[in-house]
């Protein structure tokens, strides 16, 4: 429903303090209120998320009724302006020193039939995501006998009066009015009212506000091309393959619209594939596809033979853009008859200055409807990826343009990526962390990409991340263990973040990373499925010097993969039932939200069974603590039942490899698997490339305290632990080498 208008408004400020602060919220800002009949009549206790010191003033636009406040007394303390504001709007001072005085006054007013706001989690957020929910709320609505209301808004936390970029006010205002969405939820009955429940509440309305964002329903190519024509001269890429060259937005638009005229008039299929490193002709492929109106398929030239084939049939693909020196390197790769080497299909398209000068001269929007590209991109096909699946045939992951661009804005909602950034990408654009975090989203940001061919070139890498002042290095594991030997202490100097994602990070590798180069390694999460990026830590965000440690809010979490991403709501759900459980138990994890895609290329059977009433399931099992951070606790698949008990491997691994100890620089050496057991359902099978008996695991996982279910006991001996291309642990392959590797040792 529209909100209310300004005139209808009635506040219990007076005109005073009430009519300035209409005006402002007014000038800066377009609000939208959705749900705003479920407020029920009487009193009730409103709980939103808390992003900015504007939020009560818009949460006032939004609501019909007026809203009494509840407020830091702290601020009092801060000036004659404060205090002036309290006494006049009404507002109820809330702190721990006087916790029962300000329950009763809350209480009192609720009974007396207003409409009270409280923010439950105690603080403006300072990470742009839901903090903890305190319980001071449930005594509140149980005195007086009343209702909870959650209500979540988005938008806010882009505007000078939030704590994004880690500074409240000292930044410039957006000159454009800031689009709010705000959305009220049903009330919850006092006995129900807990904070995990409240909690649920507060994720599920934010992704419901955030998905209501209208950037959402543009088109990924029309955004990119504005943002490259916003700052023609600014130098986006530094393609590091051969030497060094550098790029910038103007080049990068005109070669991508060359390119792209060219497509138009040669490729009449939908689907364009692609077989380049990352750097520019990667970046170039890409983005003239996107411009050219057409879906680019990113293929992993390392799946093999019959996964390519596979691909190339599921996606309808007849053109593959590649170069001629990445086709020579190639040579069992089945090539389409149409093959065109990038640089010459370039040249074929025509000069590129025209478009270098219209970059220089005209506005982005103008710039876009030369090539013609649509403003609405929306619910419609955007990039296609295929999953590497543990059996059978790869998947083709649809992402669409609402997919791209909400995984792109809730990245940039967090401090991990800012426009200042220098981003290394190495990874492959076949990987979704490649093709999103790597690829799209620096083109619609101000950060500077750095780029080198290969994720396994680690000197290469180090040497590039030192020579260029890298300041941001995202990688999977297998691909950031051996800068441990081939970095040097001082060659990572220039990095203030690492992140990984793609597998779980191994603890003795952070460790090693913090020893070696003083650099803490952000891990986060993520599926091809959710564009990928669902959850991350970071950095804990600046808090004022007296700053008490209760009141310290936290950005990471060891063992943890953060927090979820804004515009994400999860479930946990039983493995067998599918029933819902409490979200700090262990279960499926479930998520919903504008990043999650829409299904599986032409197999309606996988995409029915990877959503469960309108959930996807992402098939890893979590849990949440009660800050919010999600833990991981493993794959499913990589889970045995033995006599009736949830055996999981990636546990039995890490004991192992602790109690075996080693270089945090080997990579893969132990691997823990199952294979069918005619007497237990399952057996679990160690794959190592060193030197065990099955004796000598028996006794080191029984030193360290696992139950005789949890010790495998066939022990298989490999030259090489499988890996795919992405950089993750391949378990098919892992299981084919249990299965059928004839060198082993077993005890009963």
């Amino acid at each position: 429903m529209p909100a209310p208008t300004l005139l209808a408004r009635r506040s219990f400020a007076p005109w005073l303090v009430e009519k300035p602060a209409l005006l402002l919220a007014a000038l800066l800002y377009r609000v939208r209120a959705q749900g705003a009949e479920r407020i029920p009549p009487g009193g009730a206790l409103l709980l939103a998320n808390h992003l900015s010191y504007m939020d009560v003033v818009a949460l006032q636009v939004a609501c019909p009724r007026p809203i009494r406040f509840v407020g830091h007394e702290e601020l009092l303390a801060k000036g004659w302006v404060f205090r002036l504001i309290f006494r006049l709007a009404g507002v109820i001072p809330v702190s721990r020193t006087h916790a029962l005085a300000t329950t009763r006054r809350v209480a009192q007013a609720l009974a007396a039939g207003e409409l009270v706001l409280l923010f439950p989690e105690g603080a403006i957020s300072r990470t742009g995501q839901l903090m903890r929910v305190e319980r001071g709320f449930e005594l509140m609505a149980r005195r007086a006998g009343v209702p909870v209301v959650p209500v979540a808004h988005d938008g806010l936390w882009d505007s000078i009066f939030s704590f994004a970029g880690g500074r409240c006010g000292w930044k410039w205002p957006r000159l454009a009015r800031l689009h709010l969405h705000v959305v009220w939820g049903g009330p919850i009955p006092t006995e129900h009212a807990d904070a995990a429940t409240v909690r649920r509440a507060l994720l599920d309305l934010g992704a419901e506000a955030f998905g209501a964002r209208p950037q959402l329903a543009s088109h990924l190519g029309f955004e990119i091309v504005k943002m490259l024509a916003r700052h023609p001269g600014r130098v986006k890429l530094t393609d590091c393959t051969a030497g060094r060259r550098e790029f910038t937005a103007a080049q990068l638009l005109a070669a991508a619209a060359v390119l792209a005229r060219r497509l138009r008039t040669t490729v009449p299929e939908p689907r364009v594939g692609i077989v380049l490193p990352p750097g520019a002709g990667g970046f170039i492929a890409n983005l003239a596809v996107v411009c050219a109106g057409k879906v680019p398929v990113n293929l992993n030239a390392t799946a093999g033979r019959t996964a390519i084939e596979a691909a190339i049939r599921i996606a309808g693909i007849k053109t593959v853009l590649t170069a001629g020196a990445v086709r020579s390197r190639l040579p069992d790769f089945p090539w389409p008859e149409r093959s065109p080497d990038l640089a010459l299909e370039m040249q074929a398209g025509g000069a590129a200055w025209p478009w270098f000068l219209a970059a220089w001269l005209l506005p982005g929007a103008w710039f876009a409807n030369l090539l013609g590209l649509p403003r609405a991109g929306g619910d419609t096909e955007a990039g296609l990826l295929f999953t590497s699946g543990s059996a059978g045939e790869p998947k083709g992951v649809v992402l669409t343009h609402r997919n791209l661009l909400a995984n792109c804005a809730q990245i940039s909602a967090l401090a991990i990526l800012p426009d200042s950034a220098s981003l290394f990408a190495c990874l492959p654009l076949f990987h979704s962390f490649g093709f999103t975090v790597t690829l799209w989203y620096p083109l619609l940001r101000g950060c500077r990409v750095v780029s080198v061919p290969s994720p396994l070139d680690a000197r290469k890498i180090a040497d590039t991340i030192r020579d260029e002042e890298v300041t941001v290095l995202i990688g999977a594991p297998t691909f950031l263990r051996p800068l441990l030997r081939k970095a040097g202490r001082g060659d990572l100097r220039s990095l203030k973040l690492a992140i990984s994602g793609a597998e779980k990070l191994p603890a003795d590798l952070d460790e090693a990373f913090r020893e070696k180069f003083h650099l803490r390694i952000m891990q986060g999460y993520g599926l091809t499925e959710t564009s990928p990026v669902s959850s991350v830590n970071q950095p804990d965000p600046p808090m004022p010097p007296e700053t008490t440690e209760p009141d310290r809010q936290r950005g990471q979490r060891a063992g943890a993969v953060g927090r979820l991403l804004p515009g994400l709501t999860a479930r946990l759900l039983d493995p067998g039932t599918m029933a819902e459980l409490p979200a700090t138990a262990t279960g499926l994890v479930a998520l919903r939200g504008a990043n999650i895609f829409t299904g599986y290329l032409g197999d309606e059977a996988r995409t029915h069974a990877a959503f469960h009433d309108g959930w996807f399931v992402t098939g890893d099992l979590g849990r949440f603590d009660e800050d919010g951070f999600l833990h991981i606790e493993g794959r499913l698949s990589r889970f045995s039942k033995i006599g009736g008990e949830m055996v999981p491997h990636g546990t039995v691994e890490q004991a192992l490899l602790k109690a075996l100890g080693g270089d945090a620089g080997e990579g893969y050496t132990v691997v823990v698997t199952s294979m069918p057991d005619p007497g237990k359902g399952e057996a679990l099978v160690v794959l190592t490339t060193r030197d065990l008996t099955a004796e000598g695991v028996r006794e080191k996982l029984t030193a360290a305290g696992l139950t005789n279910l949890w010790i495998p006991r066939i022990i298989r001996r490999v030259e090489k632990i499988p890996v795919l291309g992405t950089g993750k642990l391949d378990l098919k392959g892992c299981q084919t080498l249990a299965a059928g590797h004839s060198s082993s040792s077993t005890f009963q």
